[in-house]
């Protein structure tokens, strides 16, 4: 069949493209351009710039496959980049490969799929789409260390029926790059791209600063119960669950203090003891990946991509999804909170604020 190959000019991906090519099908690549920020461009882990795309043609070159690349940097910039400076000026911590995988690469890409006559859209994604009873599923990859499950919740259940992960059955890293090698493709070692692609030098503040300054302005940082207890140099440093960056806020009545929450409008930090969590978490943007349920869902959830799930319960309140955590938890508004059964993803959605 013609399949469109998402290729970043990594090795995931570059081996996506020649398995599939190796297979037999029409294999059609297509790189997007998103960023041009000088030092980001160049560094070891961007993707989707610079020697990136020239990579991807190489492979495509290689393969003897069709190569498109794609101008997205305005769309990026906007549905991305701004939306990642102004989450932080909101006092959240967003995570933008998730926006990125639901707006330019998902969204637009499977439109261009459809509008090249691919019958599918292909990524290096290390998750697992299975065919259920009730349609396409998606499942943890194979390799819980590469997983990246959580990171696709916002994939919309008619973009999963049309997408491919070859790579979500493989069981480790080295695997995939020996492909690469027998293939003869010439990223068989690149490094793997790093979260925040697009941020130079890995100081995701350059960013912020440039778009929202504000969110780098001085406030206090204040106890639970309203006391000043130090200073911060701007809210965008600090995220719920933090423990770092406090000064003399780090220890407060002899208790080891934790971010617990934000208040942006007021520009404060707000500390107490890691035990100061919550049970109760509101969640907006919801995408369920299965028939939306009438019911309560005793289920897993992810409240960080690197956390280990947690027991729970979800249920509607007032049209609103809450989810009831068995055990107290510092949640952090902006990131992701996604359901699991087992290994499958049932949805998932975005941690709503609850303070001003």
């Amino acid at each position: 069949m013609r399949v469109m190959v998402a290729m970043s000019g990594g090795v995931d991906s570059s081996v996506v493209a020649g398995l599939l090519h190796e297979a037999g099908h029409e294999v059609i690549g297509v790189t997007l351009q998103l960023y041009d920020h000088g030092a980001a461009t160049a560094r070891k882990g961007a993707c989707c710039a610079g020697q990136d795309i020239h990579d991807a043609r190489r492979v495509a070159d290689r393969l003897g496959i069709r190569h498109y690349v794609i101008d997205a940097e305005d769309r990026f910039a906007k549905a991305v980049i701004a939306d990642f400076a102004d989450s932080y000026a909101r006092g959240e911590t967003p995570v933008p490969c998730i926006r990125c995988n639901q707006t330019v690469k998902f969204a637009d890409l499977s439109a261009l799929a459809i509008g090249l006559g691919a019958e599918r859209l292909a990524t290096g994604h290390y998750v697992r789409r299975i065919d259920g009873p009730d349609g396409a599923e998606l499942h943890r990859a194979a390799d819980p260390g590469r997983d990246q499950s959580w990171f696709l919740f916002a994939t919309t259940r008619q973009q999963l029926d049309m997408s491919l992960f070859p790579l979500g059955g493989m069981t480790d890293k080295r695997t995939v790059r020996d492909i690469a090698q027998r293939l003869g493709l010439g990223v068989a070692e690149k490094p793997d791209s790093q979260d925040i692609c697009f941020v130079p030098s890995g100081a995701y503040t350059d960013v912020v600063a440039k778009v929202r300054p504000d969110a780098l302005e001085p406030g206090e940082i204040v106890s639970s119960d309203g006391r000043v207890v130090g200073t911060h140099e701007g809210i965008a440093h600090y995220t719920v669950g933090q423990g770092k960056r406090l000064g003399n806020a780090a220890v407060v009545n002899g208790r080891r203090q934790f971010v617990i929450a934000t208040e942006p409008t007021r520009r404060r930090v707000v500390v107490g003891p890691r035990d100061s969590g919550t049970r109760l978490v509101s969640l907006r943007d919801i995408n369920w990946l299965i028939p939306v349920p009438e019911e309560p869902v005793r289920c897993t959830v992810k409240l960080r991509a690197h956390e280990p799930p947690r027991t729970a319960r979800v249920r509607t309140q007032d049209r609103h999804i809450i989810v009831e955590l068995d055990e107290p938890a510092l949640p952090a508004p902006g990131q992701a909170c996604v359901f699991y059964h087992a290994d499958r993803v049932l949805g998932g959605g975005f941690i709503a604020r609850t303070n001003a």
